[in-house]
């Protein structure tokens, strides 16, 4: 049989359709992640005990899920690869129940708002995994040349990047607008906008992107013997790692943010213009992520630089503020954005990388299994991050639409400084030990395709 080349460029178009697919994702995932915490509690009604009890048992629900889809689509076979298809069906489905999750009942008996909240969340988190875990090792797939993979995660990332900050700055003032006031119905409308651009970004990824690496046909594999060779995998093990800790802090800060501004500083619209003033710097650093990459040759060393940096810059922030304290405040906001959107960037170009490493280490290549636990990882991170701060809140005082007292507020602030900037450098002295550099991978996939070629 023909050997198929694998080390290949991708094409532009190719990178640009797999960059909107992270575009969809935050369309959804990251609206999710910043307004529906304050969407259940300020809008639909429901208590923080209720919210952070959600949060933590949605994770158990993950738990099962994401490695039966990750399992599942490295088993898929069709004419269009083994991940493509998953965006092409799961993606449109998803996007409606995204429009139900934010289709509030205020009057309903708190009973009924919870069980509709609790079902609507776990459809939607599994919805979002059939897309996210097909989408994430698709990249593994268009190609096994490690330059070409940082390319296209900077794609991912600059795009991401883009639709976070857009998202950030229009969707205060469209859910105004579009609800005339009646945030109830202004959350409605933007969900099913969101929607929309989430599925038909992630059908264009679908059609303009090609799968080359294929999975080895063998015996069937069963859950011990993959997850034997995830332990074995220590590249890999520091992915999950880092990625877990991402999820705490990302999504911790970023549920907080809402609350942040609306409570601390006295002025939701705040957020907006803090949105609008990290949007270059976010797209700037993600860019920036090939040229440490090409320093540091070694994609974790440059994770951890990018993630020192954001904490350190976020530490900063808790010393100023946007109202009487302006340039410091946005000045340090834009480092922290910068480095982070640098830090993103890394953390997703790693995980490809570790499959073939393991392929290497065990002979067993299972990118949709792998992708699934660094998914899980996120995910439990950003239950715990989001849990955390739905609890603290809760048992602080939090009371809604209301002014909050000193503890509350004192709670919010260093939600958004200091301990994610803590946990940020925790995070980089994780990702400092990971040793997969570029010559190293490079014999590794040489050795892979030698093997390949003698049969072996």
């Amino acid at each position: 049989m023909e050997k198929k080349d694998t080390n290949i460029k991708v094409p532009l178009i190719s990178k640009i359709a797999y960059g909107m697919g992270d575009v969809g994702c935050n369309f959804s995932w990251m609206f999710v992640g910043n307004f529906l915490m304050i969407f259940y509690t300020d809008v639909f009604g429901i208590g923080m005990s209720a919210v952070a009890g959600l949060m933590l048992f949605s994770r158990f629900w993950d738990a099962v899920n994401d490695p039966i889809i990750g399992g599942l689509s490295d088993k898929t076979h069709s004419r269009w690869g083994r991940y493509r298809p998953w965006l092409l069906v799961a993606a449109p489905l998803t996007a409606i129940v995204l429009m139900l999750t934010f289709w509030a009942h205020p009057d309903w008996p708190s009973t009924a708002k919870i069980v509709y909240m609790a079902v609507t969340y776990c459809i939607l988190v599994l919805g979002y995994t059939c897309v996210n875990i097909p989408y994430g090792t698709l990249c593994g797939a268009m190609t096994q040349n490690i330059e070409e993979r940082a390319k296209i995660n900077t794609f991912r990332s600059v795009s991401a990047m883009i639709a976070i900050g857009i998202i950030n700055i229009i969707t205060v003032p469209f859910i105004e607008r579009a609800g005339s006031g009646n945030a109830k119905q202004g959350y409605l409308i933007v969900a099913a906008v969101y929607g929309i651009i989430f599925a038909a970004c992630h059908i264009f990824c679908f059609a303009k992107t090609k799968e080359v690496v294929e999975i080895p046909e063998e015996k069937k594999i069963s859950l011990k013997e993959q997850l034997q060779a995830v332990g074995k995998n220590r590249p890999y093990i520091l992915a999950v790692a880092g990625q877990f800790l991402f999820g705490i802090t990302l999504y911790g800060r970023n549920a907080d943010a809402l609350y942040y501004f609306t409570y601390v500083e006295g002025n939701q619209a705040l957020f907006s213009v803090y949105s609008l003033c990290i949007i270059i710097p976010s797209i700037i650093g993600a860019a920036c992520f090939p040229m440490v990459f090409g320093w540091t040759s070694n994609k974790g060393r440059t994770a951890s630089i990018f993630s020192l940096l954001t904490g350190i810059s976020m530490i900063c922030m808790y010393f100023f503020n946007a109202r009487t304290s302006a340039v410091p405040f946005y000045v340090f906001s834009c480092l922290a954005q910068f480095f982070f959107s640098g830090f993103n960037t890394a953390i997703y170009a790693i995980i490809p990388d570790c499959v073939e490493y393991g392929e290497w280490k065990t002979g067993l290549r299972n990118d949709g299994f792998q992708y699934a636990f660094i998914s899980l990882g996120n995910k439990i991170g950003m239950a715990i991050g989001t849990s955390l701060l739905a609890a603290v809140l809760g048992a602080c005082g939090y009371a809604a639409n209301q002014q909050q007292n000193e503890l509350v507020l004192a709670v919010m602030k260093h939600s958004f400084t200091t301990i994610p900037g803590v946990l940020w450098i925790v995070t980089a002295a994780v990702l400092f030990f990971y040793r997969l550099n570029k010559r190293s991978y490079n014999r590794i996939v040489k050795e892979i395709g030698e093997r390949k070629q003698a049969g072996k």
